[in-house]
């Protein structure tokens, strides 16, 4: 296996920015020509609406400064795995029920194309429903989603092993979401090792926050200074988006926006001449005004390196 080398991408709007990381062994998808690489791009508008018919004349895309020819621009197909992580701590009595709500729109949204599996984080990850297409399923599993008293969330632990376990496993795109509450967690990681496992694993990350979150991590300390850095971080870190909520009330509506981004991602190819030593830094950017786009890079069944 030949050395993993950190690859930095960055995301640009026309005035604004957004900065992404993905480990190079994570090889991006190739389509008979090796020089191919694919990203998959969300395209939204300032209300988090998704962009329509972008080409590849809209796009631009640059390795370590150097403009690659974009060569096709498609609507992302290829299947999904969603891994929501619900926090079900004795801090969410208001926030299962809206969850449980907006998770029938929301598997409703995603399957039967995409899959998805629901993880509680109540003293310890425990997966209510693995990965599966099956929508009574999953909205029976949400039916036993129930606030445990006298417990704190175990976010930072879900990260790791559901970042683990997605890193295994075949399909080309995935993301995490987790809707979370400011309550106490438990989980003793450091937001170092819990950003790392993202990057591994090629997800998109977008955590639903509801509550106070200190928006930085100066202002707290022990686990809730780890759980800020990895909820400030990560989502521009892996192409994601996070969503702050003051109220439980709209944690639908924030399901909704998640699900809306996952489901219209275009699939954007371009060249790459050969090389043994892949890039430090990717940029993709759009020359449509008002327009902010995101993404990570595809992946290769089994996470293979270069």
């Amino acid at each position: 296996m030949s050395r993993a080398v950190s690859a930095r991408v960055l995301v640009a709007g026309l005035a604004c920015a957004v900065v992404f990381f993905w480990a190079g062994a994570r090889q991006p998808s190739a389509q008979g020509d090796i020089r191919e690489r694919t990203l998959f791009v969300s395209a939204l508008d300032r209300m988090d609406n998704p962009v329509e018919g972008l080409g590849p004349a809209d796009l631009i895309v640059r390795e370590d400064g150097v403009q690659r020819e974009v060569l096709r621009v498609s609507r992302a197909t290829e299947a999904l795995e969603v891994a929501v992580l619900v926090d079900n701590a004795a801090t969410s009595d208001s926030l299962i029920p809206r969850v449980r709500e907006g998770l029938k729109a929301f598997i409703a949204a995603l399957t039967p194309q995409h899959s998805v599996a629901l993880v509680a984080l109540a003293d310890r990850p425990t997966i209510l429903v693995d990965y599966t297409t099956n929508r009574d399923a999953l909205i029976a599993g949400s039916q036993r989603l129930f606030t445990m008293n006298r417990s704190g969330a175990t976010l930072l632990d879900a990260i790791v092993e559901v970042s683990t376990g997605l890193r295994r496993r075949e399909a080309a795109r995935t993301a995490i979401v987790p809707i979370v509450t400011d309550g106490v967690e438990y989980s003793n990681r450091r937001y170092q090792d819990v950003l790392d496992a993202i990057t591994a694993s090629g997800a998109g990350f977008y955590p639903i926050a509801v509550g106070r979150f200190p928006m930085t991590p100066a202002t707290v300390d022990g686990p809730e200074h780890e759980r800020t850095v990895v909820i400030s971080s990560a989502p521009e870190a892996s192409g994601g988006r996070r969503f702050d909520l003051l109220a439980s009330s709209a944690i639908e509506g924030a399901m909704a926006k998640v699900a809306r981004i996952l489901t219209s991602q275009y699939k954007v190819v371009y060249s790459r001449p050969e090389t043994l030593i892949p890039p430090e830094k990717v940029q993709i950017a759009t020359t449509r005004t008002g327009v902010i786009v995101t993404g990570t890079p595809a992946r290769v069944p089994g996470g293979s390196a270069k």
